[in-house]
Order: C-alpha cells, then sequence, then structure tokens
C-alpha cells in the first residue's frame, strides 16, 4: 500500500466529514464519535447527492438528499440494493493516511 497524508485527524470533528480531491474524484472522509475513519466515493448512487454533507450516526452516513443510509466500512446501502466504493484508512501519529494504491486501481478499473 502507498499511504498518502491527507490532513490531523483533530481537522475533522466527531461525526464530520471533510472532502479529499483525488484522481477518482472526491472522496468523503469520516470520522466517528469513536476516532475512527473512513474513506469512501462522495457521490451516493441514487441522485449523486454529496455524502460529506450527511448525518454520521454509528458506522454509517445519511445521503443529505433522499436519506439513503450507508454502511461506512462495507459501503452498503441499507435496504437498498446499492453500493458506494470503499477505500483503506489508517491513522499514525495523529494524522489520517488514505490508501493510494486502492485509488490508483479504482480509476484504472
Amino acid at each position: 500500500m502507498s499511504w498518502i497524508d491527507i490532513g490531523a485527524l483533530a481537522d475533522i470533528p466527531e461525526r464530520g466529514a471533510r472532502v479529499v480531491k483525488t484522481e477518482l474524484g472526491c472522496v468523503a472522509v469520516f470520522r466517528t464519535a469513536e476516532a475512527e475513519i473512513f474513506a469512501v466515493s462522495n457521490a451516493c448512487p441514487h441522485k449523486a447527492g454529496p455524502l460529506s454533507e450527511g448525518i454520521v450516526h454509528g458506522r454509517r452516513v445519511t445521503c443529505p438528499l433522499h436519506n439513503w443510509v450507508f454502511d461506512l466500512d462495507s459501503g452498503e446501502a441499507v435496504g437498498e440494493d446499492a453500493r458506494i466504493a470503499t477505500y483503506p484508512t489508517r491513522i499514525a501519529a495523529g494524522r489520517i493516511l488514505l490508501d493510494g494504491t486502492a485509488l490508483r486501481k479504482r480509476s484504472a478499473a
């Protein structure tokens, strides 16, 4: 894996999100109340709603446009036949790292 430093954990509030621009497009990076970090596609597959503007609850996010709920770990929609892309993350010394290799693989597919 090729890890990319995308910022400090403290830069994202609990139950908040930030958007990171990548060669794939925008990736939403979420922080849960337990200080877990998840990175997913920022676009809801239903109507391309900006998931980074959704409500984070537990390990899920609700799309701000039509209330579809996505599991941040698996990317699967709850109660819908849909999925969003997920990207590996980790936290090291208070910094958020995003797997750049996974981003490149998805853009080549």
